[in-house]
């Protein structure tokens, strides 16, 4: 008996919805199909729990026919249930169609028939749905549409239980005729999902990327064919305990595909108060990880959503790798943006805390690992920090310092270490290897220096100052000042100030140069440049978010009273080769703090060279 009619008086209005607006990757359509038949046959699995039949979901690539079919051996569809969630799919049976995609059910069905199965338009000018019911009796059901609105609805001639889908896919989109598109897009969205997918690809042959890539005997090819393209049992589901280091990094490899290892990984293993499994993976972060991005997975009962949603994920985590399958989030009807509730808040303050309890844990029990892994993950750590202070306070005890000596310090063993000697300030360096001569200064006096070398490091020093609940701690370059660097000592206590001051600023010609003369412990070093913390820090921050307020350097020149370089210079009369000398000692002492450029370059090489002639011919 055939019946024609239409879906509904609003699914012209659904249709462009479903084109245009509900799903945001054309590419999604495959998901949803394969969806349906897992769906289907999770159902037909409950009705029949002792079953051993082979249930699966096959893909069949048919491009001589131009079609893509997916086949189930699921519970099917009587008549009356395709006229149900095919036939009246409209506004009024949204709330239902809602309730399922939500996972309110209780069996727990991801999707059912309805908008999703409607995905298929995207693709198909013409889709066919071939059904028989599990039910006895039930009669096979054959239903066809070419647009989504008008179909034919007639009984069908299938004698196995289930469901086949035939698209028959548009010229616009014959990208999906390709088994190795196909392919990519189950591996993709489908890859993890609890049911066995098939692909079987009818044009293998002419589809081969490589034509000179040799073919298996048929057995061979068989077995391939054979074999699942999903991973059923996915690491995530399982219980820590029953999982291997080894299973953790292969899972790593295959869901990112690389050969990198990850550092270590956070296990979420949670029923209650929600349902939430996954695995977050710490990767090598770059140094400075501006533009670097993580990717976390989202799935849903083992199908995949989209990659890093921020509602679940808390930013800082996006640097992160991993997977996160919590099967009772709200999603809506495309499965692909989370509602902002509070469930999805309690969720992401969860996994903020199954983090922080990693790194402590690690921190507590294997701090010498702990230190090792400290350079990689220190910038995510203290970006996290800055942007999460419930992620700080969870943390703070398990922050580290690295020093120059590469010794790894909290911030209260380093206050320990240098009691009487820093009072509450830290002392670092941002290039330990060109500020060499004033990290000595300190380290020669027994005072640590850590290194605070990475973008964000700028950053987490002032959270650490004015957020951190560190009362009175401050942060100093060890080129900010020369307090508590000097010596008592009555050499070079007759240079005269003022005069040294005139000197400086004659040769640089530069009448507000500040110019100090110190005892500087160490001898060796005529000249020191130091500019004050907090200005030099708000230069750099302006500049790094590309703003220029204008702020002139503002340098002060110290003068080593105890090196012999400046007593010399002290005793000789004002002129050429004192100017050129008072010229190459300030960039000595600019390039402890950073390269020349340009003409200052330029005219420090011709003067080196002036100065290294005149040594040559007093020799």
């Amino acid at each position: 008996m055939e019946n024609k009619g239409n879906i509904s008086i609003h699914a012209q209005n659904i249709m462009p919805v479903i084109k245009r607006w509900l799903y945001s990757d054309k590419d999604i359509f495959i998901r949803e199909m394969v969806s349906n038949g897992c769906d289907a046959i999770t159902k037909y699995k409950m009705l029949h729990a002792d079953t051993d039949e082979d249930l699966r979901v096959t893909v069949t690539v048919d491009k001589d026919a131009g079609e893509l079919r997916f086949t189930d051996n699921g519970i099917g569809m009587t008549a009356e249930e395709v006229e149900k969630y095919i036939n009246q799919v409209a506004f009024s049976s949204a709330e239902e169609f809602l309730k399922n995609y939500t996972g309110d059910n209780k069996g727990g069905i991801i999707g059912h028939f309805g908008l999703g199965f409607y995905s298929a338009f995207m693709a198909a000018d013409k889709v066919t749905i071939d059904t028989l019911s599990y039910q006895d009796g039930a009669a096979p059901v054959l239903w066809e549409s070419e647009d989504g609105m008008a179909f034919t609805m007639r009984d069908g001639g299938r004698t196995e239980r289930g469901t086949t889908i035939i698209l028959h896919i548009t010229d616009e989109e014959k990208e999906f005729l390709d088994g190795y598109r196909v392919r990519e897009v189950l591996d993709r969205y489908c890859g993890y999902m609890s049911v066995p997918i098939y692909l079987q690809d009818l044009n293998k042959d002419e589809t081969k990327k490589d034509p000179d890539e040799p073919t298996g005997t048929a057995e061979e090819e068989k077995a391939k064919e054979e074999k699942p393209i999903n991973d059923t049992h996915p690491l995530w589901l399982k219980n820590p305990k029953d999982c291997t280091e080894e299973e953790y990094k292969e899972t790593y490899r295959k869901l990112f595909h690389t050969f990198e290892e990850p550092l270590f990984w956070v296990h979420l293993n949670v029923d209650y108060p929600f349902n939430l499994k996954g695995i977050l993976y710490f990767p090598r972060i770059k140094r400075d990880f501006g533009g670097q991005e993580g990717e976390i997975k989202l799935f849903n009962r083992q199908v995949f959503v989209a990659d890093n949603i921020k509602e679940v994920i808390p930013e800082f985590l996006m640097l992160l790798k991993g997977v996160i399958d919590c099967p009772d989030l709200p999603l809506n009807v495309s499965r692909s943006f989370l509602q902002n509730d509070g469930y999805v808040k309690k969720l992401s303050a969860h996994i903020t805390k199954k983090v922080a309890d990693k790194l402590n844990g690690l921190f507590n029990t294997e701090r010498k690992q702990y230190e090792t892994y400290w350079d990689d993950i220190h910038p995510f750590v203290k970006y996290g920090c800055v942007r999460d202070s419930k992620f700080y306070d969870m943390v703070k005890g398990s922050l580290l310092f690295k020093t120059t000596k590469g010794e790894y310090l909290t911030l209260d063993e380093y206050r320990s270490r240098n009691e009487g000697k820093a009072e509450k300030k830290v002392y670092y360096t941002t290039e330990a290897n060109r500020q060499a001569a004033a990290v000595a200064l300190y380290t020669d006096k027994g005072i640590d220096v850590v290194v605070m070398d990475t973008l964000i490091d700028m950053n987490f020093m002032s959270f650490m100052e004015f957020g951190g609940g560190n009362e009175g701690l401050q942060f100093v370059r060890v080129d900010a000042d020369v307090s508590g660097l000097t010596e008592e000592s009555e050499e070079g206590k007759d240079i005269d100030q003022k005069q040294m001051e005139t000197l400086f600023r004659n040769a640089l010609n530069d009448q507000e140069l500040t110019v100090k003369i110190e005892a500087l412990s160490d001898h060796n070093l005529p000249v020191m440049l130091t500019e004050e913390e907090q200005v030099r820090r708000y230069k750099e921050m302006s500049a790094i978010y590309g703003q220029d307020f204008g702020f002139p350097s503002k340098y002060t020149l110290v003068l080593n009273r105890l090196c012999p370089t400046i007593r010399a210079l002290a005793s000789m009369e004002e002129g050429d080769v004192s100017h050129l000398l008072c010229k190459q000692l300030f960039d000595l002492a600019r390039l402890s703090s950073r390269p020349l450029e340009a003409e200052d370059l330029k005219d420090f090489i011709a003067r080196s060279n002036e100065l290294v002639a005149m040594m040559a011919e007093k020799a």
